[in-house]
């Protein structure tokens, strides 16, 4: 990355949050930290505003007037900027739904009070075509990016899958999105571990500005896969199926199974409350597979598969029923 490049890149990263250590800077842009400051200074110079605060616990962050984006929009731009991106994000379309939550995330924060309050007016008067389940809150998902982002706790209610209400207390990590809905991954301060949080059950969230130091997690999209592909059913399933992740992941899509290679073969796991359904979607899938466990649909596929040859074996020709009698 030039000098040029990396200074835009470096703005940007103070526009996104209020404070940055210079070690965190020097590890989003990859590059020692005696670069950050060499960077701070040609940006000051420029006309930036960048405060420093010395020490273990200091950093850096802009100061006031000089928050304001690469690209300057006039009201109505700047309106159908936030509209259109809300809608993108709130609809978790797949390929661009992180992308817009980002970019409203920054451009909910640049956003007068004047164009603040029309923006919420028109979010409130507005209906969408999909299934009231699955509707998001724009400010949900905006006040948890931040979260995120920021590494601040964030309380909320939550509605679980059976209808109770309870107030939750997390520090939020990443948040998945699948083809239908959004989900927060956090770590949860009350239950003392990971968890996952469908975006359209949560409501009333308050971020108070405590931060935190975030956890490791290796793969929050593979714990959302999971969650939602073996949770809540009576049974989960381990397939072999004999072809490659590759061409398995065009069938199944990821809230319905977790793919994993094993060779050339691929590792499904899935859930399931009813043997037959599985068989019939295995099958349906048209591929060659086994079914390792559980014990008992390996019986049920067993007793599916003698069903189906005694029905379907082809008959004998008569001319070689007649040459066996003879």
């Amino acid at each position: 990355m030039d000098s040029a490049a990396r200074l835009l890149r470096l703005l940007g990263l103070l526009q996104r949050r209020s404070a940055w250590s210079g070690a965190e800077l020097a590890e989003r842009l990859e590059v020692e930290a005696r670069t950050v400051r060499r960077d701070v200074e040609r940006l000051r110079y420029l006309g930036y505003q960048i405060e420093g605060t010395p020490g273990a616990g200091g950093g850096y962050h802009l100061g006031g007037g000089t928050e304001v984006p690469p690209l300057l929009f006039e009201d109505d731009e700047a309106m159908a900027v936030a509209v259109v991106l809300g809608a993108s994000a709130g609809a978790a379309v797949p390929g661009i739904e992180r992308s817009a939550l980002t970019a409203l995330a920054k451009l909910d924060r640049l956003l007068p009070p004047r164009l603040r309050s029309q923006l919420a007016a028109l979010r409130s008067a507005t209906v969408a075509l999909v299934s009231p389940t699955e509707m998001v809150s724009t400010e949900t998902l905006v006040q948890l990016a931040q979260a995120c982002d920021n590494g601040l706790r964030a309380t909320f209610t939550y509605r679980t899958h059976q209808g109770q209400l309870g107030e939750r207390r997390v520090e939020p990590h990443r948040l998945v999105a699948t083809d239908r809905r959004w989900y927060l991954v956090a770590y949860d301060l009350e239950r003392e571990d990971w968890r996952t949080f469908r975006v359209d059950r949560i409501t009333s969230v308050h971020v108070p500005g405590h931060t935190f130091v975030p956890r490791h997690l290796a793969d929050p999209a593979r714990m959302v896969a999971e969650g939602i592909s073996t949770a809540h059913y009576s049974h989960r399933a381990v397939v072999s199926v004999k072809a490659s992740i590759e061409d398995v992941a065009k069938l199944i899509a990821p809230h319905v199974g977790v793919l994993e290679r094993e060779g050339d073969h691929t590792r499904l796991e899935l859930g399931m409350d009813d043997f037959d359904w599985l068989a019939s979607y295995l099958i349906g899938l048209g591929l060659e597979f086994e079914v390792i466990e559980p014990r008992e649909m390996r019986a049920q596929m067993a007793r599916l598969g003698k069903r189906l040859q005694a029905t379907h074996a082809a008959p004998d020709a008569p001319g070689e029923r007649q040459a066996a009698a003879t």
